[in-house]
């Protein structure tokens, strides 16, 4: 069996890695502690006692104890929208200081080599349920997880944990009540298929190019949320929306590259701004949740290690 060690627990890495996400919230994090799992395992692999066991959960316990204890020393990494209170669209921008947020996690990770498939519910991925999983206990989100997005049994669960049946169930329940408050569990609702998201940002993307904001707004929620991590500013609202990219292109003009991107199993874009060099530079990456209604969210990212993680170049040419 330690001979085909290797091989047989590496079948597990993308779904271990969106585990080690939606516990952290950091796409870089989650990629260290996989690594310390496979480490971690290799080093016990003589251990392993699969009457006691399935590898898969084995594995879990390793990378849930591994997040575990590394969130003692980081802190929480939620969305703008979930710690301060909404301004308005031109209030002037307030940068969030050293403040850590929450970090897309790009879909080229889960399907290596661009294989189809993959072991992982995207729908478990999408900002809005990470990015509330961040206000969870760290003993909440993992008990959340376990249950509702990996389905594992409530005794699965505290053997992984190192708990009791009834301290898992307690988590379980206050968690939920937490994000039933936030409104979260209602967003597991129908939505437009994949396909069918991807041809509303396409539309959206359109209308960018072109500087066209009324047609940026018929494709929006009445509802719909902008937030820009790490700027603090986030407001909802067509009108407030309209208002804030008119400020943009007045701002940045409208000379503009889109390259399509896919995050958290959700579509979105690279936008590149016309330079003084001549050169389209990287300027925002962008994340749409798509209803059946519309774009109701946007989550705009400008930071350096968020880009480098999708792998994209800082320029392109016009």
């Amino acid at each position: 069996m330690v001979d085909d060690f290797g091989p047989r627990i590496e079948p597990y890495r993308q779904e271990l890695l969106a585990h080690c996400y939606r516990i952290l919230g950091s796409v870089h994090d989650a990629e260290d502690l996989v690594q310390e799992t496979y480490l971690r395992a290799w080093r016990a692999r003589e251990t392993y006692d699969p009457a006691r066991s399935a590898l898969r959960t084995w594995l879990y316990r390793i990378a849930t104890n591994a997040c575990l204890t590394a969130l003692e020393t980081r802190s929480r990494r939620p969305l703008p929208s979930g710690t301060v209170p909404e301004r308005e669209a031109l209030d002037p921008l307030v940068h969030g200081g050293e403040a850590t947020w929450l970090q897309p996690l790009p879909d080229a990770l889960l399907h290596p080599g661009g294989s189809a498939g993959s072991a992982v519910d995207l729908g478990s991925l999408r900002l809005a349920f990470v990015a509330a999983l961040q206000h969870l206990s760290a003993r909440q989100r993992a008990a959340l997880i376990l249950r509702e997005v990996l389905a594992f049994s409530a005794a699965e669960t505290a053997d992984i944990l190192g708990t009791s049946v009834a301290s898992v169930n307690s988590s379980l329940q206050r968690a939920r009540a937490r994000l039933d408050s936030a409104g979260v569990l209602e967003e597991q609702v129908a939505e437009p298929s994949l396909a069918e998201q991807r041809a509303c940002v396409e539309r959206y993307m359109k209308a960018f190019v072109n500087a066209d904001v009324e047609g940026l707004k018929r494709l929006l929620t009445d509802d719909v949320l902008m937030e820009m991590p790490p700027v603090l500013n986030w407001f909802t609202g067509r009108d407030n929306y309209g208002r804030f990219m008119d400020w943009v292109f007045a701002k940045a003009g409208t000379r503009w590259r889109l390259v399509p991107v896919a995050a958290n199993g959700q579509p979105g874009f690279a936008a590149y701004n016309l330079a003084g060099s001549g050169a389209f530079e990287l300027h925002t990456l962008q994340v749409f949740t798509v209803t059946a209604a519309g774009i109701s969210r946007n989550t705009v990212f400008q930071d350096a290690e968020v880009f480098a993680a999708f792998g994209l170049a800082p320029a392109i040419g016009a």
